[in-house]
């Protein structure tokens, strides 16, 4: 069977938001749908009809992501989901193409999406490109390191999240660009990030923040809730689940992580998500008491190979021809010699013979600098054909940091 896809109009988002509701298993309370759907890109979104029912959709929001040494528009692709009644009928595969193919009209050459299942994606030339880490900290044992940078002219002022949004949107603003994989982050973004209906609470108390400050501005601010809880003898044990912190200089990230693990009455804290190579691995003095678990974060799909590879920096100079596999988008399936290094980049259709032959699934992978690409030739899911070929591409598109998101989309 086919089904007819197009566009919703704002009077059709009922109809949208129910097939949301079937596939992920949870309804939002009023207020939660109203926030969603003010964030829709209604031009944006895709749905695919059986007869007047919607059986799958998804959509897009408009993104400006930090790639490695710029910014640059990227299709950020969410509420992918299909009724339970349509499953295996193409409705996904359907939708997943119509999109693809949007994007590129479009003008964009990065799609990005945080997987609700790992194995969907990548049957559309999506890569994991990012990990995130989740910590667990006990406060006993949390100490740092004896050189931990410090600023007197810092102080703390504990405030109302809600007062203080403009300080806490300048100094995002401020920070966005210095690591792969973020994102600038609109007044909607901003209403997730803050609401604090008990819905939002999930049991664990109202949002609270502190910021690091001088007197020339703020430096950075933590975001978090705390659990309240006391053990059988009557001594606290309460859980404080860190948000957000993020800071403009380290004197400032190290003051408000002693904030945040020195809270009174509380004895641990969960903090997630956080990129891998969170800088607090480093000035704990004894790193063996951070528990983590990993999980992965987003998803690149290269829309177009040429002008995607040309939009970001590159670590080391590289010279190679690479033979994409891309049976999604067939425009992409050819040869490409990338020419690369850090004064810029060209990407250009060659016949000569390839020196690496990969899905364009791995090149997402490695495109906001994860590094994944030697591993994958260890996996044999890319061929080498000049020997070298490969680890001189996987260098050149190494970056640090690495990248890391930090807000489900």
């Amino acid at each position: 069977m086919t089904y007819p896809i197009r566009p919703i109009d704002e009077s059709e988002w009922p109809a949208f938001a129910l097939v949301l509701e079937e596939a992920f298993g949870w309804r939002p309370n009023p207020t939660q749908n109203e926030r969603y759907k003010a964030e829709t890109e209604f031009d944006r979104t895709l749905a695919a009809f059986d007869g007047d029912l919607i059986s799958g959709v998804t959509s897009i929001y408009s993104l400006t992501m930090t790639v490695p040494g710029r910014q640059l528009p990227v299709a950020g692709v969410t509420a992918v989901s299909v009724l339970p009644s349509h499953r295996r009928r193409g409705v996904l595969s359907s939708l997943m193409r119509r999109q693809l193919s949007d994007i590129r009209e479009r003008g964009e050459s990065v799609a990005a999406l945080y997987a609700s299942e790992a194995a969907i994606y990548g049957r559309y030339g999506y890569g994991r490109a990012s990990s995130e880490l989740a910590f667990h900290l006990r406060k006993q044992g949390s100490a740092f390191v004896g050189n931990a940078p410090s600023d007197p002219s810092l102080r703390l002022r504990v405030a109302r999240p809600a007062d203080v949004r403009a300080d806490l949107e300048k100094l995002f603003a401020s920070i966005v660009a210095r690591r792969p994989g973020r994102y600038e982050r609109n007044a909607q973004f901003w209403d997730n990030v803050l609401a604090d209906e008990e819905a939002d609470q999930g049991g664990a108390g109202p949002l609270r923040s502190v910021l690091a400050e001088d007197d020339g501005g703020v430096r950075g601010y933590a975001l978090f809730r705390i659990k309240s809880s006391w053990d059988a003898n009557g001594l606290p044990d309460g859980e404080l689940k860190l948000q957000e912190l993020e800071a403009a200089d380290p004197a400032a990230y190290a003051l408000l992580w002693r904030s945040v693990l020195d809270r009174d009455l509380v004895s641990r804290v969960d903090a997630r998500p956080r990129p891998v190579d969170d800088p607090l691995l480093t000035l704990l003095a004894d790193p063996r008491q951070v528990r983590a678990s990993w999980n992965d974060e987003l998803w690149v799909r290269l829309i177009e190979v040429d002008g995607a590879l040309v939009s970001r920096s590159y670590s080391a100079p590289v010279d190679v021809v690479i033979e994409v596999e891309d049976d999604v988008c067939p425009w992409n399936a050819r040869r490409w010699r990338l020419t690369a290094g850090p004064a810029g980049a060209e990407c250009t259709p060659v016949e000569d013979q390839p020196d690496v032959a990969l899905p364009v699934a791995s090149l997402g992978s490695a495109f906001l600098g994860d590094g994944l690409l030697m591993q994958q030739l260890a996996a044999g899911l890319v061929r080498e054909h000049s020997p070298g070929a490969l680890r001189s591409l996987a260098t050149a598109m190494s970056w640090s940091p690495r990248p890391w998101a930090g807000l489900t989309f």
